[in-house]
């Protein structure tokens, strides 16, 4: 997992539900924010696996407790979120792949680093428009700037990817603090190990802060064995 004691940031890590939440719009509003996400999707665990339907409604459910928000110390709170669940479909286990905002979810496998979802920022829609490259987005003024978030502006629809199961796979979803001052290399590098998930989660964060991490820093590794 990984997380500072004054992170606004909350994680779930309880089968069959692995995310992260970023929370945002003051200490006291942000945590709340996080926490409430966090709280709706823990409702998804204890069973082998959930359904696309089921995390759709979690996450709208959150959505509305966060903008009912009341107090100034919560005035404008929101959250992103980003995580993977194993979910059945009706033909068996598949992962679900969900995220709002710019948390991210990565898939290790076989050698190979791959970034599962596309952050909902204004630097990605530059990027996707080809005003800006992607090396240059890591420095850009407005690369902390979200287009879409739980409980704030519009209502969030959720981006849902749904992938197969495959043995020997390992996740990272993580929080924009992570992604913010390690390279993919680097994660690569730390995912491509043998440490256990919860070690491996303490490890990215621990690095990310120790060069100097501006945000708040949140991971969760999953693997599946197999």
């Amino acid at each position: 997992m990984g997380q500072r004691e004054d992170n606004q940031d909350r994680y779930l890590a309880a089968p069959p539900v692995f995310a992260v939440a970023d929370g945002m719009g003051g200490h006291v509003g942000g945590a709340a924010a996080a926490e409430a996400v966090v709280e709706a999707l823990r409702s998804l665990t204890g069973g082998e696996t959930t359904t696309v339907e089921a995390i759709r409604l979690a996450l709208q459910r959150a959505d509305g407790e966060i903008r009912a928000f009341q107090g100034p110390d919560k005035a404008g709170a929101g959250t992103t979120v980003a995580g993977v669940a194993l979910v059945d479909e009706g033909d068996g286990p598949q992962w679900a792949v969900f995220h709002v905002g710019d948390s991210r979810v990565y898939r290790w496998h076989e050698g190979k680093l791959e970034q599962l979802t596309t952050d909902h920022s204004v630097v990605q829609e530059l990027i996707d428009a080809g005003y800006i490259s992607d090396e240059s987005a890591a420095t850009h003024p407005q690369r902390h700037i979200i287009t879409r978030a739980l409980g704030v502006g519009p209502r969030p629809e959720a981006d849902v990817v749904l992938l197969p199961v495959v043995p020997g796979e390992r996740f990272l979803a993580c929080s924009d603090g992570l992604t913010g001052e390690l390279s993919d290399d680097r994660i690569a590098a730390l995912l491509a190990t043998d440490d256990a998930p919860e070690f491996l989660a303490i490890k990215l964060t621990a690095e990310a802060e120790s060069i100097g991490a501006r945000d708040n820093v949140t991971a969760v590794v999953s693997d599946l064995i197999g």
